[in-house]
């Protein structure tokens, strides 16, 4: 896997925390950033996957509507 350096500008106080965080961890505070953003595209990458799989399944669906929607609110909530 090939590295590429960044810099950050981060509140004192937050990186400060990230730090001990790190440190708990047993990690460096670079190795715990790139835990937290692989963790973080998986998960975006996991969604897009399921919002495709789901609007796939939601084009098989037929309401029998054709599209065409002949009913209002009132029709369907009678006093």
């Amino acid at each position: 896997m090939e590295y590429q350096n960044v810099t950050l500008s981060l509140p004192k106080e937050v990186l400060r925390r990230a730090k001990h965080i790190a440190i708990e961890r047993g990690v460096s505070l670079s190795g715990l950033l790139t835990q937290l953003l692989e963790e973080l595209t998986r998960k975006e990458d996991a969604y897009g996957r399921a919002k495709e799989r789901h609007l796939v399944m939601l084009d098989t669906f037929d309401l029998a509507t054709e599209g065409n929607i002949n009913w209002d609110r009132s029709d369907l909530h009678e006093r």
